[in-house]
């Protein structure tokens, strides 16, 4: 019966522990090749709770966020510090429980952005979802002892220095680099206009709904019954209801509006939408986004305004998308004469475009075909023929994942830790006992 019940455990407690370290490592990693995407996502939750005071803290505690799921996960499934990692992982679950469930019923973000944009969860599905991690980190909360740790103590104290290092620097260095792997609605290959749009059968239907007040009385009216000829009730409000749930479009706040500077650049004379203008010309366009002009690094914007005069030498269009304000806009002009056709743009849609400030979109027909960061914009030296002909008008077809990038961050990785466990063994290899006999001095210290 003991054996029995021992086995069991062991299962179980190997279960959990596979389910919470693979969750973990996952929902990190995705996190850590985009710390900035999830910035945005912390910024979220600092203004619905109140605290936009310390939205300048939103980076920091991204890259610990990030790292610190990463780590965490590695360490479960490596089996380093069993008893501590199985604290702090219950914790995390006991703060992250009750946290989405408040987020599913109060709905304050539209998603949790636990597994950033990889893959989108509503919220009552993240609260089940830590339902489950939550009962796995009582398991190996129990049942620590049980779980297979693969190196010794003896190297515990490198490899998990080791892990920790790597997931911090991995963090930092993709905040000043573009993801690797883009989970992002605009990646290379995406078509603006399919995605700005749903099959009819699957758009949701919208009905718009009138209020009208007589005697003090308000009543609700649809289009067909809104009394628009008795002039004895008094309109008070106009709301879109929802009749028929369905899917929203990927992309629903791409608009370019395009303004019209005076040849002094101390006034704007018009504006226009040219969202289709844009999104329909068949012929090659370059999209020059720059959320904020004064945050804007300026290291590398002499090639942005090459690749200006090249679009202007061979007949493409060239906007600078920003959200700036008006007159943020005509002030930066004035101060670095740049000669860009500015556009304005939702701040959030150029942040989910390029998470560089700038950042530079080659588009044609609406498609995605090339994107880049500041530090990655073509040269002047490159820009020598018609677009068609360069080898950047005709980067690979699939970019997602950008499988080489990918296999050199594992083989980074994991390299090292082949070789510590291979020493681990020569020098430490362990006597044959069962598995709840082993004791290493770092676990058992209260």
């Amino acid at each position: 019966m003991g054996k029995t019940k021992s086995l069991i455990e062991k299962i179980l407690v190997e279960i959990a522990r596979v389910l919470l370290g693979a969750t973990f490592i996952f929902s990190g990693f995705v996190k850590s090749i985009d710390p900035l995407g999830t910035a945005y996502k912390v910024q979220d939750y600092l203004t619905s709770f109140g605290f936009s005071d310390l939205l300048y803290l939103s980076l920091p505690i991204s890259i610990i966020l990030c790292a610190g799921e990463l780590c965490l996960g590695i360490f479960m499934l490596f089996g380093l510090y069993r008893k501590w990692t199985s604290r702090l992982l219950f914790l995390v679950m006991l703060f992250m429980t009750p946290l989405t469930l408040y987020l599913a019923i109060a709905n304050p973000v539209k998603d949790c952005g636990c597994f950033g944009d990889a893959l989108i969860i509503t919220n009552w599905e993240t609260f089940f979802k830590n339902i489950v991690l939550m009962a796995c980190s009582v398991a190996t909360l129990l049942w620590y002892e049980r779980i297979t740790n693969l190196f010794t103590g003896k190297f515990y104290w490198l490899v998990s220095l080791y892990i920790i290092i790597c997931g911090i620097v991995f963090c930092i260095y993709n905040t000043s680099n573009e993801p690797m792997i883009d989970f992002r609605p605009y990646k290379i290959g995406a078509d603006i206009p399919k995605l700005m749009t749903v099959e009819g059968d699957k758009a949701p239907v919208y009905e718009n709904t009138f209020i009208y007040e007589k005697d003090g009385v308000k009543k609700e009216f649809t289009e067909d019954n809104y009394p628009w000829e008795d002039s004895t009730w008094v309109f008070v409000d106009r709301y879109n209801k929802i009749i028929k749930e369905g899917e929203e479009p990927v992309i629903h706040d791409f608009s370019i509006n395009r303004l019209y500077l005076n040849r002094q650049k101390t006034k704007i004379e018009a504006e226009e939408d040219i969202t289709n203008e844009v999104l329909t010309d068949t012929n090659y366009t370059f999209l020059m986004i720059a959320y904020s002009l004064p945050e804007m690094r300026i290291n590398n914007l002499g090639n942005f305004e090459d690749v200006n005069n090249y679009a202007k030498d061979y007949g493409y269009k060239f906007y600078c998308l920003t959200s700036s304000p008006r007159d943020t806009i005509l002030s930066q002009e004035n101060k670095n004469i740049t000669n860009f056709d500015y556009c304005l743009t939702d701040e959030r849609t150029l942040k989910t475009i390029t998470r560089s400030n700038p950042g530079l979109l080659l588009i044609k027909n609406g498609v995605i075909i090339n994107k880049w960061g500041d530090k990655d914009v073509p040269e002047e030296r490159m820009l020598n023929k018609p677009i068609e002909k360069l080898s950047v008008g005709h980067p690979e077809k699939d970019n997602f994942p950008n499988t080489r990038d990918v296999t050199k961050i594992i083989l980074l990785f994991f390299v090292p830790l082949v070789i510590v466990k291979i020493l681990d063994a020569l020098l430490y290899h362990r006597k044959s006992v069962a598995p709840t006999e082993i004791k290493e001095p770092e676990e058992n210290k209260n």
